[in-house]
């Protein structure tokens, strides 16, 4: 969850730790800290964000040329200025800053404590450095060889940097299960947990694997080893991302910047995956292991959050077009029910980060059943594009917003490719029919152009609403998963209650409390249900319900019932979910808006689940 960036070379590290903390803010936002070496270890951390650390540090002194920072998202105690990170060692010797949760702290913690070691906050970190400075105290061990060992008694998850105040020319840095990675420019070294804050200095970088550390010198040189003390060669890798990408280009904020980025994400998602004149589709994923797809008893998809609304459409698309049995899990449920898991089954993991705590569990566990992974990711390099064997990047560009919006079109257009490919291969699906489709793929992102032009109508439809307590919303097949993630967008950053249901199923409870205070989101752009949709905003409007509906051009059955229309282009039904969402995400970010919300940063979440 927490965000890391560490600096070691010939520049002021302070800047460059500030800068990147701000680009990392995304992943926690409840304290922020940075400790800086210059003969003295200072550390200076207070609650809140970025901003409240820079203007506390003001006339202080932050002179450096090695430092390590952090962004918070708290987990073992209260957001405040002493859980804050950095942490010091009780010597005051050494600095760590953690992303990661230590399970078995409790027990460590009791040690040490026998041993004579205070504590100052209530952390697991605070815990994980102080025996690192045991370990080398009893094993008069090295700062890599410390670490090292300690970690080897830890059991949980982390990114961790630590820094000597005896050693200025050195940086120890480790992970296991949490992102990190290595920027390596000009005689200096960056560390963090993503590209954003180092993509402005270097486009190269090393990306540490599970069980592995660094260390990196001010001479120039580093070298990487596993747990076990074997030294590991690691590629190095240039980054694709360029500072533009996470920038805000204009918009008021990145969530708003990223919405209208949904046509562009979609056009570079199918480029080179799809020829809807010639009518075929090569996700180079699938290639490779096309038969074990195209043969395969059945296919689970494995996520959480928004990625699990995504794998929903996913389920309808591959089993309507290709008629392969699916089932959707949430990851945190199904790593620990003890599925059944088959060595001719599918498991397809989708997360925006590819660092998703629960998602990488589940794939590991997948793994060692035997069945085959296929990750879908954004984010190139991550750790769940390493651990699958294969996949699909859904190349939608640094989305920095919590909130996640052109990641969820991103991946439904990549589960379209599939499931278009995999009906192809089995003979499920016509080749008039699949170009068909395949030419209305390529017309979507013109139809989404057109849906955005909607926003000042959208706009005022939120003035309307915007003080309500709760939402109901409403769709039936393609558009039962796009009801979920529309209500999930509203309640994650404007912190209104709402739900999302299959429409039929407002019946069986949901419908006791509808009022005439009661605003009903409608999804009515199914050909297939759309009399039974009628009927459903039918029995919302005997009750005095609020009915906005979304319909396709020219819908005027509809506009005589609902209380207002928001018209989008009509589409096939299989890609009507990459239309009838964005109507909802800008719904939602109009009415935290005019809350005074912080979209981008809404209470209480963060970009990236790396923790249980």
């Amino acid at each position: 969850m927490c965000g890391i960036v560490a600096y070691i070379g010939p520049k002021e590290a302070y800047p460059i730790l500030v800068k990147g903390l701000k680009r990392l803010e995304y992943r926690g936002y409840d304290s922020a800290g940075v400790a800086v070496l210059n003969g003295a270890l200072h550390v200076y951390k207070k609650a809140g964000k970025v901003s409240e650390l820079e203007n506390y540090t003001i006339g202080k002194d932050v002179s450096a040329t090695i430092g390590i920072g952090h962004t918070r998202w708290a987990t073992h105690g209260v957001p405040n200025d002493i859980n804050a990170h950095p942490h010091l060692s009780n010597s005051g010797n050494l600095a760590i800053i953690h992303n990661g949760i230590i399970e078995n702290y409790d027990s460590i913690k009791q040690e040490l404590i026998k041993r004579g070691y205070q504590f100052h906050s209530d952390t697991d970190t605070e815990v994980l450095v102080n025996l690192i400075e045991e370990v080398r105290k009893q094993e008069n061990a090295t700062l890599e060889d410390a670490v090292r060992i300690a970690l080897n008694e830890v059991v949980g998850a982390y990114a961790i940097v630590v820094i000597d105040r005896n050693n200025p020319n050195q940086l120890v840095a480790a992970r296991k299960g949490s992102p990190m990675v290595i920027g390596i420019g000009e005689n200096e070294f960056f560390v963090a947990s993503d590209a954003s804050p180092i993509i402005e200095y270097t486009k190269q970088v090393v990306y540490l694997d599970d069980q592995e550390y660094t260390v990196i010198n001010r001479d120039g040189s580093f070298y990487i080893k596993t747990l076990g003390n074997v030294i590991k060669s690691h590629a190095i890798q240039k980054l694709e991302m360029s500072l533009e990408m996470i920038e805000k280009g204009g918009f008021e904020h990145f969530m708003l910047k990223e919405i209208f980025e949904q046509p562009k994400v979609i056009a570079d998602a199918v480029r080179g995956r799809m020829n809807a004149q010639d009518g075929w589709i090569k996700l180079g994923g699938i290639n490779e292991y096309l038969n074990k797809f195209a043969n395969a008893k059945r296919i689970i998809f494995s996520a959480c959050g928004t990625s699990w609304h995504s794998a929903m459409i996913g389920e309808y698309l591959i089993e309507d077009l290709a008629r392969i049995p699916v089932e959707v899990e949430y990851a945190s449920e199904f790593r620990y029910r003890n599925p059944i898991i088959n060595e001719d089954d599918v498991i397809i993991a989708i997360s925006q980060s590819g660092e998703t705590a629960d998602t990488l569990a589940a794939i590991e566990m997948a793994k060692e059943r035997k069945a085959m992974i296929y990750g879908i990711c954004n984010v190139i390099g991550s750790s769940i594009a390493r651990a699958s064997h294969a996949g699909s990047y859904t190349h939608a560009g640094p989305e920095i917003g919590v909130a996640s919006t052109k990641a969820f079109t991103a991946q439904i257009t990549i589960l379209t490719l599939m499931a278009l490919q995999l009906a192809q291969a089995r003979g499920t699906i016509s080749s008039s029919k699949l170009r068909e489709i395949l030419v209305e793929l390529e017309n979507i992102p013109a139809k989404i152009e057109r849906a955005l032009k909607l926003d000042e109508q959208i706009k005022e439809i939120a003035a309307i609403y915007k003080d309500s307590s709760n939402f109901l919303y409403l769709g039936r097949g393609y558009n039962f998963p796009v009801a979920l993630e529309g209500a999930l967008k509203l309640k994650e950053i404007s912190y209104i209650h709402a739900e999302g249901y299959p429409a039929a199923e407002m019946k069986h409870g949901p419908i006791a409390l509808i009022d005439e205070n009661m605003p009903v989101v409608f999804l009515a752009t199914n050909a297939s249900a759309y009399e039974k949709i009628i009927s459903n905003i039918q029995e919302v409007k005997a009750r005095k319900g609020k009915v906005i509906a979304v319909v396709n051009e020219g819908d005027k059955h509809v506009r005589s019932l609902a209380d207002h229309v928001i018209e989008v282009p009509a589409t096939e039904e299989v890609l009507s979910p990459l239309v009838t969402i964005i109507p909802l995400q800008l719904l939602s970010y109009h009415i935290a808006i005019m809350r005074g919300c912080n979209v981008d940063q809404p209470r209480n979440l963060a970009k990236s689940v790396t923790v249980e």
